[in-house]
C-alpha cells in the first residue's frame, strides 16, 4: 500500500526520514508519535518492507525481539532458512539471519528476516525481495 493508505488504516501520521537512499528512490517513513522503533521503507511508492526493532512488537505467529533461535525454529517449523550475519557472525556474538520462507506459492516473493546475536532476536523486518534482503536498508 501506499504511505497515504497506510496512515489512513493505522490512524498514525507517518513522517518521512533519512534514509541515505533517496536517490535511488527508495524513502523511510516512521510513526510521528507511536508506536517507536517501525521503519517503513518505500520504492515505487509503496511499501516495501517493515523494519521492528520495538520490543512489544510480534508477528501473527508472536514472534519478538528477545525471542531465542530455537523459539524462531519451533514458531515456523521447516521454514527457517540461518545463515551468518554479515556484521556479527563470529564469536562472542555468534549472530545470523534467520529467514522465514513462505510455502504458500502466492507469498513466495516475501520474507520474514530475524537478525539474532548471541542467540537471541535483536530486530527483525518483513516485505517483499529484493527489498527485504537489503542489509544496508535503502543503501
Amino acid at each position: 500500500m501506499t504511505v497515504d493508505e497506510a496512515s489512513q488504516s493505522a490512524r498514525v501520521r507517518l513522517v518521512k526520514t533519512q534514509s541515505g537512499g533517496e536517490e535511488y528512490g527508495c524513502f523511510y517513513f516512521k510513526p510521528q508519535v507511536e508506536p517507536k522503533a517501525i521503519s517503513l521503507m518505500v520504492t515505487k511508492g509503496r511499501i516495501a518492507r517493515v523494519d521492528i526493532n520495538n520490543e512489544r512488537i510480534t508477528t501473527i505467529k508472536g514472534a519478538k525481539i528477545g525471542d531465542t533461535e530455537e523459539q524462531i525454529f519451533s514458531l515456523y517449523p521447516g521454514q527457517i532458512q540461518a545463515t551468518p550475519h554479515p556484521y556479527v557472525s563470529r564469536p562472542p556474538l555468534n549472530g545470523k539471519y534467520l529467514t522465514f520462507v513462505p510455502k504458500d506459492a502466492a507469498d513466495k516473493n516475501y520474507r520474514i528476516i530475524f537478525e539474532t546475536s548471541k542467540n537471541l532476536v535483536t530486530s527483525f523486518r518483513s516485505g517483499k525481495i529484493p527489498e527485504v534482503e537489503a542489509i544496508e536498508g535503502c543503501l
